[in-house]
Parts: C-alpha cells; sequence; structure tokens
C-alpha cells in the first residue's frame, strides 16, 4: 500500500524541466506565476471582524480563527468555542428568532439564513453555520494558531456576511 501512496504522490506532483548543461535555470521573472485553487488559499491576514460588519451577533466567548475569500466580493468567518453544539444552536435561534435548519445528523450541522441569497451577486447564501467537532468521540477542530490554547475546538460557527450593497 505504501509503495502506491508514493507513486501516487509522485505521479501527482507538476514536473519541472531539468536545466541542460550549461544552462542557468530560470529566474523567478521569467517562471510563469503558479496559482493557487480559490479552495487552496491561505486565509487573509485581516483583524477580527466586528458585530456591526458582521450583521450578526458572534456567540460570547468563541474565539475568531480567520476569515476567507467566498467569492463574488464575499467573505466567510470562522470562530471557535468550547461550548457544546446545543447551546450555540439555542443561542442562535434566540438572537436570530428562527429555528434555522439542520443540514446534516452526523455530524451535526445547522443554518440560519440571515439574508436573501442573490445568485447573481452572491457565492454564498449571508448565513450562519454551526458544525459539532467533537461529535462521535472527535477531538475537534485543531486551532490553526500554534501554541495557543484551547489546542482544539469542540464547535465552529462560520458566519458569511452578506456583501455591501
Amino acid at each position: 500500500m505504501l509503495p502506491q501512496l508514493i507513486a501516487i504522490a509522485m505521479l501527482a506532483q507538476t514536473p519541472q524541466p531539468f536545466p541542460k548543461p550549461g544552462e542557468r535555470p530560470p529566474t523567478s521573472a521569467q517562471r510563469p506565476p503558479v496559482e493557487m485553487p480559490a479552495q487552496a488559499q491561505r486565509p487573509a491576514a485581516t483583524a477580527e471582524p466586528t458585530e456591526a460588519a458582521l450583521g450578526v451577533a458572534v456567540y460570547p466567548g468563541a474565539e475568531f480563527i480567520a476569515s476567507y475569500d467566498a467569492g463574488k466580493g464575499q467573505r466567510y468567518y470562522l470562530f471557535g468555542t468550547n461550548a457544546g453544539f446545543t447551546e450555540i444552536v439555542n443561542y442562535y435561534r434566540t438572537v436570530l428568532k428562527q429555528k434555522g435548519d439542520l443540514v446534516y445528523e452526523e455530524p451535526p450541522i445547522q443554518e440560519f439564513d440571515t439574508g436573501k441569497y442573490r445568485e447573481d451577486t452572491m457565492a454564498f447564501p449571508p448565513s450562519v453555520t454551526v458544525k459539532d467537532y467533537a461529535w462521535g468521540g472527535a477531538a475537534g477542530y485543531m486551532n490553526p494558531k500554534r501554541g495557543k490554547q484551547p489546542a482544539r475546538f469542540r464547535t465552529i460557527i462560520q458566519i458569511v456576511p452578506a456583501p455591501p450593497e
């Protein structure tokens, strides 16, 4: 099995031509730029968003993790907490005055729509999504901030605000 994985990994790499004898390797200015797919891009180093910018309250004590480009001028924001899934869902049911939709039962994911989705101008509907990362005994969502506590989050809150008009 291991030799097959190594072979697959080697075949998945983009081959780079070796310079011919006496030839110098191309400089970075001569190489074509390498573009990463949108889902592989690193999060932008943005400051923690305000509730006014998000258009929705953030669960008290939830820690801002990162924001990502969602496309079409939208961003989504991740917050982590060690409060339980049910507690977070009940909080947003109260704050948003709606039941929300249970998207998946296992692992539990609850979504609350917070605005009207316009397909022509939005990549994602404005929403708050809550996911249980400790479901089934899982260790939780790893904190991407190395050496910071908590090391893992039981529950992740994703907020997609409506784009500016």
